[in-house]
């Protein structure tokens, strides 16, 4: 088996991240990262991070942070959903009509304008989402259960700050590396 800490650094001309000659040291780390950013990616979707058991695989990405997002939130219109997670409105309306059809989110009506309705989680969404977020939880301390504590929460603390910086980059509004919102990244806190 090829070891594949070290595999994208030789594809992209280097012999690891300490780089050789003719790359400095921070050509090395980008190459290695952008590598291990697709190692990544194809690994998310081999295991899919749907939690074990019976509820592996039971709800979508979408699904799951619109959930995760009025759960922390509470309930809001369409239009501040769409904001709040850095997608169209379009999307989320897209996004909401099946969690509304299958009675995981309902539609509420707006306290300060009777004409307009609230999205809201609903008992069974809540349940839901409790019961994923239980399962992708195990899931998580089985693949890390080798992980000192302190690695564990490194990790997490920097895999949240590049999740702030990608949504940064492709909004345009903030500079990479600025304190932002993180539209799609429910805090630990809220879990």
């Amino acid at each position: 088996m090829t070891n594949e800490s070290t595999l994208g650094a030789r594809a992209g001309g280097t012999a690891g991240v300490s780089g050789v000659s003719g790359a400095s040291d921070a050509d090395a780390v980008y190459d290695q990262l952008q590598y291990q950013v697709a190692i990544f990616a194809r690994r998310v979707e081999q295991v899919r991070f749907g939690g074990l058991g019976a509820v592996r695989n039971s709800m979508d990405r979408a699904a799951f942070l619109v959930l995760t997002r009025l759960s922390g939130e509470g309930p809001m219109g369409v239009k501040a959903l769409a904001q709040s997670m850095g997608v169209d409105s379009s999307t989320v309306t897209r996004q909401v009509a099946p969690l509304v059809e299958n009675g995981l989110v309902e539609r509420v009506p707006n306290p300060s304008d009777g004409r307009a309705v609230l999205l809201d989680l609903s008992p069974r969404g809540r349940d839901r989402l409790n019961e994923l977020r239980r399962s992708r939880g195990d899931l998580m301390r089985q693949m890390l259960a080798d992980w000192p504590d302190e690695e564990r929460a490194a990790f997490t603390e920097l895999l949240t700050k590049f999740n702030l910086s990608m949504r940064a980059y492709r909004s345009g509004r903030d500079e990479p590396g600025q304190e932002a919102e993180a539209a799609d990244e429910e805090p630990a806190a809220r879990a």
